[in-house]
């Protein structure tokens, strides 16, 4: 009996310790200068086989739980940026974990030659919570969610007669819109551009939330405006009251189409399950999502209403790996919590705790011109003297085991997983307030 007793409480331990791991109080002294050898291995791999398109943090980040992740060196961070606001409901969610378990025992893949029943029921829930669309693409990021909407309003455009000349799009200075051709293109930011010419043509650039230059930009020749809610690398910068429905007035005359992009600001990022919903007599043509989607699992989709619904016909577009299974059956999950009272309560009181916070720190040491945002997508922009230097309080923080994100090199962009706690926030602004601390002294 004795040596039962002994198996079952060894077993026990073990299963509580792969579970939840304990956490280890970050060094930043030692962060970087004491990796284990693995740790070193990997970030030397890395370096010698990935392109040079990213610049990676010099940490290898192995499990994470809530809005607290771990470095293989068994170093702890709060991470405010969520994957760039993927992971919706925090790492290692349980019932995100079932969901793909469960799907991944019946079927992984079949094409879109064939239904299968997860994406047909995520189509049907979000036209249903969209409240204006009548149809879904299936696609496997935003951009290509995107590429999609560009597509479809040209198709649009080209069914009712107008020659190429006549299908431009507008977007707005400041926006993304992804790193395809096409969307690059309508990334209305040139440093995303520069060295990929030649760029496609038919896309015009207005300025964000001026409502004059945009009413003399559409004519007869505009087909579609493309606009995000809220502009997520270039600033978080939220639409004035009153422009998506002065835009949408104007599409309207011109029979173009409003195409809200919202892969980043949707899916109760900014306290509305659509971010346009707090946008009163706004009704889009298209609206683009995908990041929290997934809750981690890459999936993305265009929401297509009324007036559009029937432009995109057999072998107009198509994906390989849109509608995917697997990703529907783990999105329909994130769909159905980020809706819950619970999770919108979240969003506001969290994103109050961290204003609060943020103005705090701005009135101990002046750094922020502006602090902006709508629920969990806050900005809070750098004074002149501090322009470039996001990335800088970036690394730093990192090294105090907080994980930021800029949105530009002159704004620092908080995007937390929307269940993130009052506890784990308070932590994450701490190690964040510390690193402000290290980058004055410098």
């Amino acid at each position: 009996m004795a040596k039962k007793k002994t198996k079952a409480s060894a077993k026990k331990v073990v299963s509580k310790k792969a579970t939840a791991p304990k956490k280890t109080s970050v060094k930043p002294a030692k962060i970087g200068h004491n990796s284990t050898s693995k740790t070193k291995e990997l970030l030397e791999l890395g370096r010698k086989y990935y392109t040079h398109a990213y610049k990676p943090r010099e940490m290898i980040l192995d499990r994470g739980k809530g809005a607290m992740v771990w470095d293989l060196d068994g170093n702890d961070y709060v991470d405010l940026g969520a994957g760039i606001a993927v992971s919706a409901l925090g790492h290692h969610n349980d019932e995100l974990l079932d969901a793909l378990k469960n799907q991944a025992k019946k079927l992984w893949h079949t094409s879109n030659i064939f239904f299968t029943e997860p994406p047909v029921r995520l189509a049907e829930e979000l036209v249903k919570s969209s409240k204006f669309a009548k149809r879904v693409f299936f696609t496997n990021s935003g951009g290509e969610a995107n590429e999609a909407a560009i597509k479809i309003a040209r198709k649009y455009a080209a069914d009712k007669g107008r020659p190429p000349e006549s299908r431009n799009i507008i977007t707005f200075t400041g926006s993304f819109h992804g790193r395809t051709m096409a969307t690059v293109t309508a990334t209305a930011q040139p440093k995303y551009q520069h060295g990929f010419e030649p760029l496609p043509g038919g896309f015009r650039y207005c300025q964000f939330n001026d409502f004059e230059a945009i009413a003399n930009m559409i004519d007869e020749n505009t087909c579609a405006v493309m606009s995000e809610v809220v502009q997520g690398e270039g600033g978080i910068t939220p639409v004035k009251p009153g422009f998506l429905k002065h835009v949408q007035d104007l599409c309207h005359k011109q029979d173009a189409l409003l195409m809200l992009d919202q892969v980043q600001c949707g899916m109760m990022r900014t306290g509305k399950l659509f971010s346009h919903f707090a946008e009163p007599g706004v009704k889009p043509d298209i609206v683009t999502i995908a990041k929290a989607l997934g809750g981690g699992i890459p999936i993305g989709a265009m929401l297509v209403g009324e007036k559009a619904e029937n432009t995109f016909q057999y072998g107009s577009h198509g994906s390989t790996f849109g509608g995917n299974p697997l990703a529907c059956s783990v999105a329909r999950v994130v769909l159905k919590k980020i809706q819950s009272v619970e999770i919108n309560t979240n969003v506001r009181e969290r994103g109050k705790q961290l204003i609060a916070a943020l103005k705090l720190i701005n009135k101990q040491h002046g750094m922020f011109s502006e602090i902006r945002g709508r629920g969990l997508m806050i900005g809070a922009e750098l004074k002149p003297q501090w322009h470039n230097k996001a990335g800088d309080i970036s690394e730093i923080g990192r090294k105090n085991g907080v994980l930021l994100l800029q949105a530009g090199p002159n704004v620092l962009r908080f995007v937390p997983s929307l269940t993130i706690t009052e506890k784990e926030m308070k932590e994450g602004i701490a190690r964040l307030h510390k690193a402000i601390k290290v980058f004055l002294s410098q």
